[in-house]
């Protein structure tokens, strides 16, 4: 695969991640990449918070704590997909 510059990102790239790109004359969609990097960030830091309350003050329900935390793990992983294409040059 060749490797490809920030130029080429800046451009944007029609019909990524869109099934229906084009189809019937509609326009490509654009990925919001930057409500992305918020709504991930947001998930993260609610999901540790509230893990914390219930690991800490309803020790019965740990399993509900231990899943938050799997939560927060899946958000910081999509909030560092999300950096790395907006640092790649991706719009949005």
């Amino acid at each position: 695969m060749e490797e490809r510059d920030r130029s080429y990102y800046e451009r944007g790239l029609p019909g990524y991640h869109d099934p229906m790109a084009g189809f019937g004359g509609a326009p490509y969609a654009r990925s919001a990449l930057t409500l992305r990097l918020v709504l991930a960030a947001f998930g993260f830091v609610l999901s540790v918070v509230l893990a914390i309350v219930v690991l800490r003050w309803l020790p019965e329900q740990a399993w509900l704590g231990w899943a938050l935390l799997g939560v927060a793990a899946l958000a910081a992983m999509n909030f560092a997909w999300v950096a790395h294409r907006k640092r790649r040059g991706e719009p949005g």
